[in-house]
């Protein structure tokens, strides 16, 4: 066996979810709750019956890369060859991990709280990782200054989820400048920004920063799966300087050959729909509007939501998180993660989803808030 997959623990995340009952309410995995549109589907199997399912290009449907390139354009990441479509975000992410890192000389940091994922994949390549801790006392929010000071000698990459899971903060445009300024007059090698976007179609601020405007080396990974409800049809992608596209595209080849041709066909009618990619946005910003009420009546100490379909509350000090989720589940019937999944800084935190009916997330917060004050 390989020591380091025997070594990496299984998905905390995971088991603590698996807990849930029929009666449960569910604030655990981050599961769309909204039914997808289904004229992507009948767009994709009039495609199927016509052409059949085949393999596409390693790289993905020219016309679909053409799609998602023309959609985000980015500074000279527009085109096709900026795109290589990918099983999930999470291939997205495993492959440009693989391509970009040299386990016998560079190191990725990662910017926490983080989903684990990232430092699982740096540690099954044999890569070095370090993490850099937001600070609890302004909310986790994305500070530019604490990433840079931490960036070591063998610094090659840092991963920062904006809109972050588990936290729900975005980079704001002021920290995303002062970051990219700083990188820019650095000497010596580039430092890459690896911006996970899963959750940009949550934005609920104006004020987001993204990268990919503003630094010639950056990579976006991104998928369908949260804004558009499509977890389960693991259509993602990579979007990057050409250069780096082209090596990664070797990676994905030999990883999975290519993404589903049957996705991708239902992807290229999400991106050639009108507001297709944000279908879903407009009920994602009047929950938040719910969800951020009940949280301000519950008395718990709560993130701000700028992002994501994620809440954090607070627990009492010295309480541990995953004895506080246990608790939760095994005598309250309610069911959220616990923060040490995301990292030690998120120790005394749970993070919600409330993708559930609104009485159900409402019902879940209160018992959490009872809990907390016993």
């Amino acid at each position: 066996m390989n020591p380091r997959v025997v070594d990496i623990p299984a998905s905390l995340i995971r088991s603590v979810a698996a807990k849930k009952k029929s009666t449960s309410v569910d604030l655990g995995l981050g599961e769309p709750s909204l039914a997808p549109n289904m004229e992507h589907f009948t767009f994709a199997m009039e495609a199927v019956a016509k052409h059949g399912i085949k393999y596409s290009a390693n790289a993905g449907d020219h016309y679909l890369r053409e799609a998602i390139a023309r959609y985000y354009h980015y500074p000279d990441m527009h085109r096709a060859a900026n795109v290589c479509v990918t099983t999930g975000s999470q291939e997205a992410m495993y492959v440009t991990l693989k391509t970009l890192l040299d386990p016998a000389s560079d190191e990725l940091l990662v910017v926490e709280p983080a989903f684990p994922s990232y430092v699982k994949m740096a540690t099954l390549e044999n890569v070095a990782v370090r993490t850099v801790a937001m600070s609890e006392e302004d909310d986790f929010a994305i500070d530019a200054d604490r990433i840079l000071a931490a960036i070591g000698e063998r610094t090659r990459a840092i991963v920062i989820c904006s809109p972050c899971n588990p936290t729900g903060r975005i980079l704001s445009r002021s920290q995303a400048q002062r970051l990219v300024d700083a990188l820019g007059r650095r000497s010596g090698p580039p430092i890459w920004l690896i911006h996970d976007e899963i959750y940009r179609e949550q934005t609920f601020t104006r004020d987001a920063g993204y990268l990919a405007e503003l630094y010639p080396y950056v990579i976006v990974t991104n998928s369908l799966s949260k804004s558009n409800a499509l977890t389960g049809l693991r259509l993602g992608w990579i979007l990057a300087p050409h250069e780096f596209v082209e090596q990664a595209i070797k990676a994905h080849a030999w990883v999975t050959s290519c993404a589903d041709t049957f996705a991708q066909h239902v992807a290229l009618h999400v991106f050639t729909t009108l507001e297709g990619v944000r279908e879903h946005a407009p009920w994602y910003r009047e929950r938040r509007a719910d969800v951020m009420n009940a949280l301000q009546q519950s008395g718990l100490r709560f993130i701000p939501i700028d992002g994501s379909f994620y809440a954090c509350v607070r627990l009492r000090d010295g309480m541990s998180s995953l004895d506080a989720a246990t608790e939760l589940i095994d005598r309250h019937d309610v069911l959220a993660i616990p923060g040490i999944a995301f990292g030690p800084a998120f120790e005394s935190w749970l993070r919600l989803s409330w993708v559930a009916p609104i009485d159900r997330v409402r019902e879940g917060i209160e018992r959490i808030a009872a809990y907390c004050r016993l």
